[in-house]
């Protein structure tokens, strides 16, 4: 059946419409990063750049490391965009822009998110990297879509529940596993390991107090001392449970690294920021 034109929005030159990019222009391996400044930063490290756009937020360069071509593509901020983002980069690859309709045999694809994160326990030090084993969605963009249940995981949404005294009336906690095979490739005695809240904003809803009062002020205090099972979470941010769940859903991989500029417990900062985010660069493609 085919998709109509206003499900699937394309350019005038036959691109996709927020990325503005066609199916030759990407890469299978694409590193998510958030700022579109930190696009260059990453493809500086590339032996050729074949290609490069950007629209709005979304800027994309696309060439070679080591000879193993890459995609680098920013998200902006927050699972909105993330919605935007992977819908649009699965597209390319998995639907026929000509007929519009899924083509039947699907390419997967692997996303490594290069993201900045602030840690919520006080023995992760700042300009540590972390990488999450599973996203926590406070969001409530995945649930959109009817197939969530099959990747979430209920045991410690549960468990969430109760030691956070979540109340009924807010959005589903959703956690959503990462790829483990990536996880593999990217693991080092360099590299934390936990669970990753994405908040849907930057201030309150990561329990931040400027001149607003907070809802539950001690939310974040609580998520800090949630343990099941040795599960415990580590750190806050904004995108990861969205590249997960959206990978899954879609049937592709997804690890998210986070560059530890924060830590909340302590209420201290990184007086290195690019310094580290440039460390956790170099660690990824060296990986990849």
């Amino acid at each position: 059946m085919s998709i109509s034109a206003s499900e699937l929005i394309l350019n005038p030159d036959g691109s996709i419409y927020h990325l503005n990019l066609k199916p030759q222009d990407i890469a299978d391996t694409i590193i998510l990063v958030g700022d579109p400044d930190r696009v260059a930063l990453v493809s500086q490290h590339f032996d050729t750049v074949r290609f490069s756009t950007q629209k709005r937020e979304f800027k994309t360069h696309t060439g070679t490391y080591k000879h193993t071509p890459i995609t680098v593509i920013s998200t902006g901020i927050g699972t909105d965009n993330i919605d935007i983002v992977l819908n649009e980069l699965d597209a390319l690859v998995n639907i026929d822009f000509k007929h519009k309709t899924v083509k039947k045999i699907l390419k997967q694809l692997q996303f490594i998110r290069i993201g900045t994160s602030g840690a919520l326990q006080k023995d992760i030090p700042l300009d540590a990297f972390l990488i999450s084993t599973y996203g926590i969605a406070l969001s409530g963009m995945l649930e959109s879509y009817t197939t969530v249940d099959a990747i979430a995981n209920t045991a410690l949404e549960k468990a969430f529940v109760a030691h956070t005294k979540w109340p009924s009336h807010r959005t589903r906690p959703l956690f959503i596993e990462g790829d483990s095979t990536l996880i593999s490739k990217f693991e080092s005695s360099k590299a934390y390991k936990g669970l990753t809240v994405t908040a849907n904003g930057f201030y309150g809803p990561q329990g931040r107090r400027l001149r607003l009062p907070l809802q539950d002020p001690e939310l974040s205090a609580a998520m800090a001392t949630f343990n099941h099972e040795g599960h415990s979470i580590t750190n806050l941010e904004m995108e990861t449970s969205g590249i997960y769940g959206l990978a899954k859903l879609l049937g592709h991989k997804a690890v998210s690294l986070n560059a530890i500029l924060a830590n909340r417990a302590h209420g201290t900062f990184s007086k290195h920021p690019k310094q580290t985010i440039e460390r956790l660069i170099t660690y990824t493609l060296e990986r990849i």
